[in-house]
């Protein structure tokens, strides 16, 4: 069977492990030079991340793969910049982008709750890597002949399970995709966001239970959410929409958001407008009582 990849030089941030680590795997399989990263954060620092990136690495290469690796924070615009200069030094230009970088906010990230420091360090990670790399690839992508980006987005964007940081800055992500989809649609670059589930650091360990249990608590997630929240689907299962969205078959896919856990795929409907009312223009200013029954009307009609 033919790789849909084949020798496209793509960057995959946050390789070093989850759903990154995962995404770097199959783009490889499907024949793509992949250039991996880790942070060099937290816990063991850069040797940790090196020492897994390695292991990465070899795992790609064992199976007749081709890989680089790059270790540095996307939170740090020099080290993004670095990063894509690794795969176009590598390589020889850049095709591909996959924004996998991200940590998980804290328990205590209500508005009441949340530290402020917290708070700037996850939009930072999430949002600002995000943008950083994007801004250091698109010049090659360009000078490739266009490309696709690929941004990983959440389910926590909906608000559905509360919150402040995280899901403040995956909706930005997804905000980002769609403006970025327009403005470089002429220089040929698609741009696309998933909502991936799986079990990784993010999303397992007593931080992670002790966010569902609070989340159950709170009655924002039912006893039975709560116990799938804690038994999601292996991440290797998330990478087969990243190499989608990445090869030639998406050549006319761009600025939307899909969603994959296992064996389920996804797609959202993009955000439209729906009219609820219009007064004559000599008379544009809605009595609020007036207004108050519309939308009544239209919510209405949604329950």
């Amino acid at each position: 069977m033919a790789r849909v990849l084949e020798g496209k030089r793509i960057v995959v941030t946050g390789s070093s492990h989850g759903i990154g680590r995962a995404v770097a795997l199959g783009l490889a399989a499907q024949g793509a030079q992949v250039v991996v990263n880790g942070s060099g954060q937290g816990e063991g620092g850069a040797d940790r991340a090196r020492a897994e990136l390695a292991a990465l690495l070899d795992e790609i290469r064992r199976a007749g793969g081709e890989g680089l690796a790059y270790v540095g924070s996307v939170a740090d615009v020099e080290a993004a910049r670095a990063l894509v200069e690794t795969a176009v030094e590598g390589y020889g230009g850049l095709d591909g982008l996959v924004n996998c970088a991200g940590i998980a906010g804290r328990p205590e990230n209500s508005v009441l709750e949340i530290d402020l420091e917290d708070w700037r360090r996850v939009v930072s990670i999430h949002l600002d890597g995000t943008f950083f790399c994007i801004r250091a690839a698109v010049p090659h992508l360009i000078r490739s002949g266009g490309g696709s980006i690929v941004n990983t987005s959440s389910h926590g964007h909906l608000g559905g399970f509360g919150g402040t940081a995280y899901p403040a800055a995956k909706g930005a992500i997804n905000s980002l995709t769609f403006a970025l989809a327009t403005d470089l649609r002429a220089d040929g670059i698609r741009v696309n966001a998933v909502c991936p589930g799986a079990k990784t650091r993010l999303s397992s360990g007593p931080d992670y239970e002790g966010l569902i249990a609070k989340l159950e608590a709170r009655g924002l997630l039912t006893p039975e959410a709560a116990v799938a929240s804690l038994d999601v689907p292996p991440p290797e299962a998330c990478a087969p929409i990243y190499a989608y969205l990445l090869g030639d078959a998406s050549s006319e896919v761009s600025g939307r958001l899909f969603s994959t856990s296992g064996p389920y795929v996804g797609l959202f409907d993009a955000y439209r407008e729906q009219p609820i009312g219009m007064r004559a223009a000599e008379d544009p200013i809605w009595p609020v009582e007036e207004l108050g029954a519309l939308v009544a009307a239209k919510l209405g009609e949604e329950a």
